[in-house]
């Protein structure tokens, strides 16, 4: 699935696949765009996220039942995280959920649309209508210290200061659009859900205001807080727990696809957890064995160089009695230290909305 803003986008953009969906990674370079990010206000082309709506009768039960938090009041002016798993407990995809007056609509994963659509159909027992909002819908984000600048001048200053995860249905140049503010790297977060036949227009108007930014930005500072990337560390065998992600599900609710799974891994302990590290030469690969005083404890699940840190950043998953910060690994016969996170304070937590 190409981006539809491909036409809008400058000619030495970079594109590359992720899962089912061709995204930019970047429209200029890693550092500048990672530094606009991190500075002021990136506008982002976030059409590799799936848009799948669920209406009917039964809707909010089915969601109630496939997504892993509790989303049975979930109104039009709310949204929220969540994961989606199956019956073994394992990690289908982390989603966005919308509330809507005539049931919900999900927002995937960068380039899990299809798996998410796969996954929901075959769960469908109480016969509600899923529909892929993909091919007439997209998303645009704004993320950085100073985005919420940048939505005062495109739609309504009044938006900017929204609490977070509210949504509002509104109105650009014509357009329906669903406003909402999100986030995923720390800093000011927004989200535009907009025709896919508006969408250039808006992605060319922001880009008066903010700079362009691609996955690759996107991903390394979604890291750097340790917002959850599953396209990176969801792994075979991995349950949530071990992944970090139980902060994604409920386990009060009394029914949700892969609940036993989940308590069965909360209640055994033991097994792995994930922890950040950073240091080190090069940037390991996914798999690389890490050790501490010649014993394998673990590997490394994602590692990238971090423009903010200097230095490589990545995650490994150990045992359990050693996810702790600032102990002294090896990682590809090199030292490394833990750490806590976030791992790079984000500047939105020290800029007001004015």
């Amino acid at each position: 699935m190409a981006s539809v803003l491909a036409s809008a986008h400058p000619q030495q953009t970079v594109y590359g696949q992720v899962g089912d969906a061709t995204v930019p990674l970047r429209f200029s370079s890693l550092d500048e765009e990672y530094k606009v990010l991190r500075e002021r206000a990136a506008v982002l082309d976030l059409g590799g996220h799936g848009l799948i709506e669920i209406t009917g009768p039964d809707a909010v039960a089915f969601a109630q039942r496939v997504l892993a938090r509790d989303v049975e009041y979930l109104t039009s002016d709310r949204c929220m995280m969540t994961l989606l798993l199956d019956a073994d407990g394992q990690v289908v995809d982390q989603v966005l959920a919308f509330g809507r007056e005539d049931g919900l609509l999900l927002e995937s994963s960068c380039g899990a649309g299809g798996r998410l659509l796969a996954h929901l159909q075959a769960n469908n027992d109480e016969g509600v209508e899923i529909t892929d909002r993909s091919g007439d819908l997209t998303v645009l984000g704004l993320e950085g210290p100073y985005a919420w600048g940048v939505v005062g001048r495109l739609i309504d200053a009044e938006l900017a200061s929204l609490p977070f995860e509210s949504v509002v249905d509104t109105t650009w140049n014509g357009a329906d659009v669903v406003f909402a503010r999100t986030g995923f790297t720390g800093e000011y977060g927004y989200q535009m859900i907009v025709p896919v036949e508006h969408a250039a227009d808006l992605w060319r108007q922001s880009l008066e205001h903010a700079q362009a930014a691609g996955q690759e930005a996107l991903e390394l500072a979604m890291l750097e807080v340790r917002q959850p990337i599953p396209r990176h560390e969801v792994t075979e065998g991995a349950t949530v727990v071990e992944i970090g992600a139980n902060w994604l599900v409920d386990v009060t609710k009394d029914e949700f696809v892969g609940r036993e799974a989940v308590l069965a891994a909360f209640e055994a302990g033991g097994g792995r957890r994930t922890i950040g590290f950073s240091g080190g030469e090069g940037v390991p690969a996914p798999g690389t064995r890490v050790w501490v005083n010649g014993q394998d404890i673990g590997e490394v699940v994602h590692a990238v160089h971090s423009v903010g840190l200097g230095a490589t950043l990545g995650l490994a998953r150990v045992d359990h009695d050693l996810a702790a910060a600032g102990l002294e690994l090896t990682v590809g016969g090199t030292e490394v230290t833990t750490l806590t996170s976030p791992y790079i304070v984000p500047k939105s937590w020290s800029i007001p909305i004015i």
